[in-house]
């Protein structure tokens, strides 16, 4: 038999779709690529949707903004609104809020639009915080993710900006306020502050180009780089595979879960349309940033009550908690002919900055002090890192008060209550507050674990009083099974790792502040059960011979 008449007919589509479909497959190869990746395998939990609603978001706030760009003009020449809103009409303002107006006002469905795009971007900035902070408190970030960790911080700083830029735009009072602010932080750095304000709005503030600048950077550089951003985490999530929960027949060789198709591209689908229903849900039902309440930028007139979006709060927070004066000390001094406002510097980059870079090194500092270079795909429970779970609320607890501060007018007007008060109430929080959350924290996390421990070896409590026959009085506890005792015994529980001396036989400095570190980081541990300690509880069998003989006693009857 000759080999062309052996060889496999070539494949010949039916349809024009197919032909089509075809005709693209033999040039572009999208079959294999489909094939491989549908049958990657992710797992399946509840706290893995918030990288997904924070996805979802920035697609419908790619596909919201695209509508409003149409009827957007960022300019800030000056015009007379001739809009459908009585109450501004004839006002001369800018051309940006004129626009903003007649997109709320005169153009079908602009206003709605609009706040679909604010909404989605509050839930896009929500979604990949809450995502990092579950990456953070289970351990996501070790290695191989320390870069895609770098990654999703670079996201969040990418998505407040995107955030401040758009928010900025619509040129009303209470944005105008944000800029503003921003203005007076920019000119209080040293040498050239004054100089890059000049640059940025175009002249003495508010200037005659920031708006259009920050319509530049919000519509076309921020997006571009956050999908640049998304492209590069998906890509390391391919191939670094996905993390999961720990749990029977899970290591850090494989994963146990379902492949991308079907059945996660059904739900991804699904999922995707949930969103968009909440969304719209909110975007009709709730008003957000009714911009015609506030009226024009005016730099002259000075309105109470104004916060920028919760994302920024934490700055305009910082600023308001920072004192001008400390007793006879102040922060604000003339050197060589120049103002150094320190009141304004230090509290608008020193919080930020500790901030992000803490977060940003995290992963190479927990693995210089705990000295593990094994890659890790099985997640911790937060509390079973009980230090790093401790850090990371304490951290939160910092942010938390520094946002709550952006309110502490609106506090002082709802609560009638003193504003100095709360403000010196938020500037004691600022440094105990963090102490205390990391001390609470952890102790709540080490008792948990103890209950884990005192569960695994003696099995659930149920309430039930039993009297032996010589008169001891115990509780039954009901056994577990296999699969919750393996979640309750089935983690790692390092030791300090004491200094150890260099290649040379001497113990540095370095290595005996790490061993410092170690020894707070894991000194309050608790080990998990052992086999052993398992096998002698259950071999004791009270509790678990009572429940049987009762469970027999019942089925008698």
């Amino acid at each position: 038999m000759s080999a062309s008449s052996t060889a496999e007919a070539p494949f010949v589509p039916k349809t024009k779709v197919g032909s089509f479909t075809n005709f693209v497959d033999e040039r572009v190869g999208g079959s294999g690529i489909l094939r491989e990746f549908g049958r990657k395998v992710f797992p399946d939990h509840w706290s893995f949707m918030f990288g997904e609603v924070a996805l979802y978001s920035f697609v419908i706030l790619l596909m919201s903004g695209t509508f409003l760009t149409f009827f957007f003009d960022p300019s800030m020449a000056e015009t007379h609104y001739q809009g459908s809103y009585t109450p501004l009409y004839n006002v001369e303002m800018s051309v940006a809020y004129s626009s903003s107006l007649n997109i709320s006002f005169d153009v079908r469905g602009g206003l709605f639009m609009r706040q679909v795009h604010h909404w989605a971007a509050l839930l896009f900035v929500a979604s990949l915080g809450v995502h990092m902070l579950r990456v953070f408190f289970t351990g996501a970030f070790r290695k191989p993710r320390e870069m895609n960790w770098v990654v999703g911080g670079v996201l969040l700083i990418l998505a407040m900006a995107a955030g401040f830029t758009g928010y900025s735009l619509p040129d009303d009072l209470l944005s105008g306020n944000g800029l503003r602010i921003i203005d007076g932080v920019i000119k209080s750095i040293p040498v050239i502050g004054t100089y890059t304000s000049f640059f940025l709005f175009g002249g003495e503030f508010p200037g005659t180009a920031i708006i259009g600048r920050l319509y530049v950077l919000h519509i076309l550089l921020v997006p571009a780089l956050i999908l640049l951003m998304i492209v590069i985490h998906l890509f390391m999530v391919v191939v670094h595979k996905h993390t999961q929960y720990p749990g029977p027949g899970r290591n850090d060789g494989n994963v146990v879960g379902y492949p991308l198709g079907p059945v996660y591209a059904a739900k991804a689908g699904g999922f995707f349309f949930i969103v968009f229903g909440v969304l719209a849900l909110m975007a009709a039902a709730f008003t957000i940033n009714p911009i015609w309440n506030y009226g024009p930028y005016d730099p002259s007139p000075v309105s109470a009550g104004t916060q920028p979006d919760w994302y920024i709060g934490f700055v305009d927070g910082a600023l308001r908690l920072m004192p001008g004066v400390i007793n006879d000390f102040h922060f604000e001094w003339v050197i060589f002919g120049r103002t150094l406002t320190l009141n304004v510097l230090l509290p608008a980059l020193v919080p930020a900055g500790i901030i992000f870079t803490v977060l940003f090194m995290y992963p190479w500092i927990e693995r210089w002090i705990t000295k593990d270079n094994r890659e890790h795909h099985v997640l911790d429970r937060p509390r079973n890192a009980p230090t790093r779970t401790a850090i990371g609320v304490a951290g939160f607890t910092w942010y938390c008060v520094m946002w709550a501060a952006a309110g502490s007018d609106l506090i002082a007007t709802h609560f009638h209550v003193s504003l100095n008060d709360v403000t010196y109430w938020l500037r004691a929080l600022f440094f105990i507050g963090p102490v205390i959350a990391f001390i609470v924290t952890k102790r709540i996390a080490l008792a948990l674990q103890r209950k884990d421990r005192e569960i695994a070896l003696h099995g659930r409590e149920t309430g039930r009083i039993v009297r032996l026959p010589h008169g001891e009085f115990i509780e039954v506890h009901a056994p577990l099974d296999e699969y919750k005792r393996y979640k309750l015994v089935g983690f790692e529980s390092p030791a300090p790792i004491p200094a150890q001396p260099n290649e040379h036989g001497v113990v540095t400095r370095k290595e005996k502040r790490r061993a410092a570190l170690s020894k707070w980081f894991f000194e309050d541990r608790v080990a998990p059960a052992t086999p052993a300690e398992l096998e002698a509880a259950h071999a004791h069998g009270h509790h678990e011979a009572i429940a049987a003989g009762e469970d027999q006693k019942s089925l008698s009857h």
